[in-house]
C-alpha cells in the first residue's frame, strides 16, 4: 500500500510535487485505511492530504546535508538488486 513512499530528500533532481503528493495520498490511504473516502469523509481525506503534501514540502526545504545528492537512476538499480536477492528474479 505504501509503495509511493520513498525517500525524498537529497536527490538531483529534487523531488518533484507529483512524487510528493503521491506520497502524501499514501500516508493518508494507510492511516485511515480508505481506498478511496466515502462521501462524507472526502472533504477532511483531501485537505489532509494536501496539507501534508505541503508540510512535506517544507520539510524538504528546510533540511539540509553535505553528502552528495543521491542519483535516481543508481538509487533505482540498487533496489532493483534488492528485490532481486529478496524475490529472486523474474
Amino acid at each position: 500500500m505504501c509503495r509511493n513512499i520513498r525517500t525524498l530528500f537529497n536527490f538531483d533532481p529534487p523531488a518533484t510535487d507529483e512524487e510528493i503528493q503521491a506520497a502524501s495520498i499514501q500516508y493518508v490511504r494507510k492511516i485511515t485505511g480508505f481506498n478511496k473516502p466515502s462521501k462524507v469523509n472526502e472533504e477532511a481525506f483531501y485537505q489532509a492530504i494536501n496539507e501534508i503534501a505541503l508540510v512535506t514540502q517544507n520539510l524538504l526545504n528546510a533540511l539540509e546535508t553535505s553528502a552528495e545528492p543521491r542519483n535516481r537512476e543508481v538509487e533505482a538499480e540498487r533496489a532493483r538488486i534488492r528485490s532481486a536477492k529478496r524475490f529472486g528474479e523474474k
